[in-house]
Parts: C-alpha cells; sequence; structure tokens
C-alpha cells in the first residue's frame, strides 16, 4: 500500500510540475526579496570579524567560561580527493595523503593547547567533523582523531557524533571505524543526480553508489542519515531537481537539506569553472525551492526553517515544534550547548563573549599552534544590541517569529530599539510577508522563502565594508 501511495504522490507531483501548477512566481516579489543577503549563520556575520580580536582575546574567553558550560567540538578537514565547482567551503583537493597526516599533527597540537586554556567542568554534547572531506582520512586515523577528542575533552558518553561524508570516497573499513567511535549522524552529499547537471559541478556520483554508503552505514549501526542536494546549479530545471528528490526520498533519510547553491565566483574562485550562462534564473530557483517543499512535505517530512526538512520524530523536527530550534555555522541544530569551539584551520568559535575565527590558510595555521600559540586570528566580540538582533535574527529564521514579551524578558529594555525597528518594518509591508499579531511579529506562509532578506532589514551591520552576498533565493 505505502508504495502505491508513493507512486501516486510521484506521478501528481511531476504532472503538476510539467504543466507549470506547481506554483505561479510573482516577479515583482522575487526582484524585491532575491537580493544578495547574508544566511544568517552567525550574527554579526563574518565579513564583520576584525583583527582586534585574536588568540589573547580567545584564551581569555575560555577561561572565562563557567563550570557546567557545555561544549560543541567542530573539527574541520580542508582537504578532498577532487575540487567540486559549486564548493564554497575553505578546501583543497590533494592526492597526496601527506599533508592531510601532517595537518592532523597540528590539529591535535591545537585540541591540546585549547582543552588546557579550558576551566574545569566543562562538559562536551556534540561533535561535528566537517570539510572538505573528513572521510578522506584513513581509519587509523579517523580513530586516532577520535581518540584525542575524547581524551582531551570531557564528551558526554550520550554525546551526538556526526560527520559529513562523501559518498564516493567512503570505505566500509572507515565506516567501520567511524561506528566504532561512537558515530551518531552521517550526513552524506548529493546535490543532485543528473548526469549533466553533475558533468557541469565536476561531481559524478550514481545513486547505486550513494544507496550502497547509506545501507553500509545502516549495517553498520548508523541510525541517523542526512542527506544533502542543492538547487539553483547548472542546467537544473524543476523537474531535474524533483527527479533527483524522488530518488533520494526512497533512500529514507532521516533529513534533508535543500540549500540554494551560492554563486559567489569573487570569492571562490574555482566557481568560474562554471558556465553561469547554464545557471537557472531566480523564478526557476523559486519554483523549484518550493516544489521541492511540497514534495517532501507530502512524504511526511517536516519543515525545519528555510532549508532543512526532517522526519517528525528526529531530534531536529522534535526542537522545532518545541521552539529550541537553533541557528549555527553548520546550519539548523538542535544543540542547545552554551558555546561552541572550532578546531581547524578556518573554524569559527562562539562563545558567550563573542566569535573568533582561526586562520584560514593551513600554513599560517599550522605555524601557530606549532609555536604552541591558539589559531585565532579574527572575530568580534559581541555588544548589548548585537545579542538582541543576534536573538531576533535566529529566532526569525528558525520560528519564522518573534514575541516581543520572550525579547523583552531576555533582554528589557534593551529589546525597545529592536522592536521598534521590526515594528515598523511590518507596518510598512505591502507585499503580505509579515504581520504583528498579540505583541508577535510573524512571518507569513508568503514571505517565508523570503526571511533572510526581512533579517537583512533588521541588521545595522549590512553593506558596511562593502561585503557582497548570494542571492536569499
Amino acid at each position: 500500500m505505502q508504495i502505491k501511495v508513493q507512486a501516486r504522490r510521484i506521478a501528481a507531483s511531476l504532472r503538476q510540475i510539467g504543466t507549470g501548477r506547481a506554483l505561479r512566481v510573482e516577479t515583482d516579489l522575487l526582484q524585491k526579496y532575491a537580493a544578495a543577503a547574508p544566511r544568517y549563520t552567525s550574527f554579526p556575520t563574518a565579513p564583520n570579524f576584525h583583527s582586534g580580536i585574536g588568540a589573547e582575546q580567545y584564551r581569555a574567553w575560555l577561561a572565562a567560561l563557567p563550570r557546567g558550560t557545555s561544549l560543541s567540538l567542530y573539527v574541520h578537514i580542508p582537504y578532498c580527493e577532487s575540487l567540486c565547482w559549486f564548493c564554497g567551503c575553505h578546501t583543497k583537493a590533494t592526492r597526496n595523503y601527506a599533508p592531510v597526516a601532517r595537518y592532523l599533527r597540528h590539529v591535535q597540537e591545537e585540541i591540546e593547547l585549547v582543552s588546557a586554556a579550558l576551566p574545569e567542568g566543562v562538559n562536551v554534547r556534540s561533535v561535528h567533523w566537517g570539510g572538505g572531506t573528513p572521510t578522506m582520512l584513513s581509519s587509523e586515523d579517523i580513530a586516532a582523531l577520535a581518540t584525542s577528542l575524547r581524551s582531551a575533552f570531557d564528551v558526554a558518553a550520550n554525546a551526538e557524533f556526526a560527520v559529513e561524508i562523501d559518498p564516493r570516497t567512503i570505505t566500509k573499513d572507515r565506516i567501520a571505524t567511524l561506528a566504532e567511535a561512537g558515530l551518531t549522524r552521517a550526513s552524506l552529499g548529493v546535490q543532485d543526480f543528473n548526469p549533466r547537471v553533475q558533468k557541469a559541478i565536476n561531481r559524478e556520483q550514481s545513486l547505486a553508489l550513494t544507496k550502497a554508503a547509506v545501507d553500509a552505514l545502516r549495517n553498520a549501526g548508523v541510525d541517523g542519515i542526512n542527506i544533502d542536494l542543492l538547487y539553483g546549479l547548472p542546467h537544473q530545471s524543476t523537474r531535474v531537481m524533483i527527479e533527483t528528490l524522488i530518488k533520494v526520498l526512497q533512500l529514507e533519510p532521516n533529513r534533508i537539506a535543500l540549500f540554494g547553491y551560492a554563486h559567489v565566483p569573487w570569492m571562490k574562485r574555482h566557481q568560474r569553472l562554471i558556465d553561469e550562462a547554464a545557471l537557472p534564473s531566480a523564478a526557476e530557483r523559486y519554483r523549484t525551492s518550493n516544489s521541492a517543499s511540497e514534495l517532501m512535505v507530502a512524504w511526511g517530512y517536516e519543515r525545519i526553517g528555510i532549508d532543512h526538512f526532517a522526519l517528525p520524530d528526529d531530534p531536529l523536527a522534535v526542537a522545532a515544534r518545541a521552539g529550541r530550534l537553533h541557528r549555527n555555522f553548520q546550519g539548523y541544530t538542535s544543540d542547545a550547548a552554551d558555546a561552541l569551539i572550532g578546531l581547524g584551520a578556518s573554524s569559527i568559535s562562539c562563545l558567550p563573549q563573542g566569535y573568533v575565527q582561526n586562520a584560514v590558510p593551513v600554513d599560517d595555521y599550522a605555524r601557530r599552534v606549532s609555536a604552541g600559540e591558539l589559531a585565532a586570528v579574527r572575530g568580534v566580540a559581541l555588544g548589548r544590541e548585537d545579542r538582541v538582533r543576534g536573538y531576533a535574527i535566529e529566532r526569525l529564521m528558525c520560528d519564522f517569529r518573534l514575541s516581543g514579551a520572550e525579547i523583552r524578558r531576555e533582554f528589557g529594555a534593551d529589546a525597545e530599539p529592536l522592536l521598534a525597528d521590526a515594528k515598523r518594518l511590518a507596518a510598512a509591508d505591502e507585499d503580505g510577508v509579515l504581520f504583528v499579531e498579540d505583541g508577535t511579529i510573524r512571518v507569513t506562509e508568503r514571505g517565508r522563502p523570503f526571511v533572510r532578506s526581512i533579517c537583512a532589514a533588521l541588521d545595522p551591520y549590512l553593506g558596511a565594508g562593502g561585503a557582497r552576498h548570494s542571492s536569499a533565493v
């Protein structure tokens, strides 16, 4: 019966998309709200970090964490076996394992430096490895890194351990090692299964290969499976994206992330290899995102924020329903840790006092930690207004609402300037994207795809310093 239901859903969805009834794109609305805007994985955003915050300040902030502070750890592996042209991460391609092994020795040095700077009584409740491709590490190095983290930090026995995985290079041995190290969630990059799209982004990856990785992970006892997709890629129409999505849905992941491709060739030079003439229009991106969202909801997934979808019993969906969803540099998360510690080149840490970022070039990062220094080179200290506006932007990005009572309870009179700005924004709205009800500012269903632009209107830093961002749609 379930197979028949799914078949009917697939057929109906494809008919709808094929006839153009899936979504009436409002061009005027798109032109107004599809301007460039930050993704708001932090506030202030990374372009506002500065060199006035560095290793000395970072050490002081770490030492000031109170007993009982809960931590999340992020480890960045800035290497891949080949470079995908769409990638916006800090990474480089190498077929030689020697620089990877050398880099891991420096990460070990940083682990020891950071753990020594922390006071007693702090504990880790979440660990995430990202990149790059963390699973290009050898099985021996995977085990050694996991052991080092647990030896240096007080990692809870039930801590979530998530790793980003490239299905093209993962092996059963590495999966077994990760499972033995306590892996609870695997995030697999797919992007799109269409061969023409894959060739245009230099990432060729079959459905069979991806399914084999998913099956191997589940057989090893890894229950949490996330799959990452991209819309807005070259040669990717709405129909092409939906065909990929249907294949992904049949893999039954717990979560699906549907990110909009950020074309920023001024930041990532390898993106110049992508044919800009083959990129879909803003209207097609909008249509694709909404059509895919409707299909995932029809298959039983719940919408989480602007680009995540999760099965109802997944911790992310549970957190979203309870109003406990958060947003950090890894995207949406149910992790409510008090501080995030970033390890590795380019990693960003978020502490109660502010943000710090490690040196981005691997050689600079390595030189600093080898000299016994923390690798932080830039950041920003949070002022009172930053905390208020950061809270407001996070709640809008997570809940699509901002309660006046809640923000006043959190910040008192300091919340009033922000609330005044938000109310003025809602009062000036002529597009049906915002409204105020019982002291709560709410984003409408019509406004949901444009929440990044709504948040940008509350960002006093935007436009300062000449930072450029990707399209908000």
